[in-house]
Formats: structure tokens, C-alpha cells, sequence
């Protein structure tokens, strides 16, 4: 189903108690367990992997190749291969993605767009299906 493209390595990490303001660019791989108030973007053209874990909070544009989330992130995602929502992953913000897979606990607030044909290259037109919009209601801890 998916390629069976080795993953890149995660070279950079944004540790635990460490806050990153303004725009982060990377390629390769990168671990967030920070916080970062901005866009966090992958190389154009390039296969990334972006892990947002348990703890981290993002504020601001996500985009990346395969993105896996189990914290925090407010503003839009957009994955162009796979988006994994962890159990503890809370998204504010409208997703864009190719492949996603959600796992029980996991909070979509926004609006659901799977990437159109026309997005990945391919000559199809692109989908006139309309979005999927969710709201998590009842689950919040605050």
C-alpha cells in the first residue's frame, strides 16, 4: 500500500522544555518534543519524516512527507504520503493528507481534505468531494 521507500533518519531534535519562535525548515527527519510558536516545513521535494511527540505543541503550518503526531498542534497539516495520529495527538486545524491513519483517542478539530490526484502529479482532476469536517466534543482534560 504504501512505498517501500526506506525512511530517512531523524537527524534534528527539538528537546523537552526547549521553545523554537519563527520558521522551521528541515529535511531529512526531525523529532519535536519542544514547543514551537511557527510553520515547521520539510524540504520541497524531499522525503521527510516529522515526529511530534506526546509532550511537544506546535503553533503555526505543518508540512511535511510522513508526519506522526501524539501532542499537540494547532494550526493546518498538510502530509503528502502518510499522517499517523497517535492516541494523544489533539489537532486545531485543517489537514490535508494522502494516507491517514488514526488511533483511538486521537482529536481532529477542522476539516478533513485528502490530497487531490491533481496534487500528486497524476492527471486526474482533482476530487469534488466535499470535506469532512469533525469536532471532538467531551473528551477535553481542560
Amino acid at each position: 500500500m504504501f512505498s517501500s521507500k526506506k525512511q530517512p533518519a531523524i537527524r534534528s531534535l527539538i528537546g523537552e522544555g526547549t521553545t523554537i519562535q519563527g520558521t522551521l525548515s528541515f529535511s531529512d527527519g526531525l523529532r519535536i518534543d519542544g514547543e514551537v510558536q511557527g510553520d515547521v516545513v520539510a524540504s520541497a521535494n524531499d522525503t521527510s519524516i516529522l515526529v511530534i511527540s506526546e509532550k511537544a505543541r506546535v503553533t503555526g503550518t505543518v508540512k511535511a512527507g510522513h508526519v506522526i503526531i501524539n501532542g499537540t498542534v494547532v494550526g493546518p497539516i498538510e502530509s503528502s504520503v502518510l499522517l499517523e495520529l497517535q492516541p494523544k495527538a489533539h489537532i486545531k486545524g485543517d489537514v490535508v493528507y494522502e494516507a491517514l491513519e488514526m488511533h483511538q483517542g486521537a482529536t481532529i478539530e477542522g476539516a478533513l481534505h485528502p490530497l487531490s490526484k491533481g496534487a500528486r502529479g497524476d492527471a486526474a482532476a482533482a476530487d469534488d468531494k466535499p470535506a469532512l469536517k469533525l469536532l471532538a466534543t467531551g473528551n477535553d482534560k481542560k
